[in-house]
């Protein structure tokens, strides 16, 4: 049985930052702990596993027909075309007041990579400003990922006001030789700090 997440209705804040795929996620929970002030939080997957188990109450499973709830399998293609087959629910859920909007995710992935440029596109249809934050993969993620990762950034650029990249790489070079878990934990850190700055101004 496939379902989708209700988002409350009586959500009403201007500023929206979303999660898009595992590591977008990730850093949104993060950003979801640290209690930002006025901002909703949602997460976007189309891994309906990951999106229940975590504790960010705004949720949206997307491409629940082609993916089944069973992720993108690293194939930015599918979490694309996931996206596209959810474009009206994405826009319903950008419709209600959302001025400012913030798209974070792990860029390189199937999700992420694949669908945060079409949510981009949709916030950019409803003329609303739209940020995307997002990291590009450690070295040791291998060179497909790179370039997956190089591919999306790209597209999403091109729908977005502006987009920060955090380089994975540069972190573990200023923090020393992190362990891979501290790593992507700083990364999440790094994410909270850049939309938190924005969101606040």
């Amino acid at each position: 049985m496939n379902f989708t997440f209700d988002i409350p209705s009586q959500s009403r804040s201007i500023i929206k930052v979303i999660g898009v795929g595992g590591g977008g996620s990730n850093a949104v929970k993060h950003m979801h702990k640290q209690g930002i002030k006025d901002v909703e939080f949602i997460i976007c997957n189309t891994d309906r596993q990951a999106l229940e188990s975590s504790t960010v109450p705004n949720k949206l499973q997307i491409g629940i027909d082609l993916t089944e709830g069973l992720g993108a399998g690293a194939k930015p293609e599918r979490g694309r075309q996931a996206a596209m087959e959810s474009r009206e629910q994405i826009r319903e859920l950008l419709s209600n007041g959302t001025k400012m909007l913030f798209i974070t995710a792990g860029m390189g992935g199937g999700t992420g990579t694949g669908a945060a440029p079409v949510i981009a596109q949709v916030a950019q249809e409803l003329n609303i400003l739209t940020v995307g934050i997002v990291t590009a993969p450690f070295l040791f993620e291998g060179k497909k990922k790179r370039e997956q990762a190089e591919q999306g950034i790209k597209e999403l650029s091109e729908n977005c006001d502006t987009v920060l990249v955090i380089l994975n790489d540069k972190l573990r070079q200023l923090y020393g030789n992190l362990t891979m878990g501290l790593a992507f934990a700083k990364a999440d850190t790094v994410l909270t700090t850049a939309a938190k700055s924005i969101a606040e101004i």
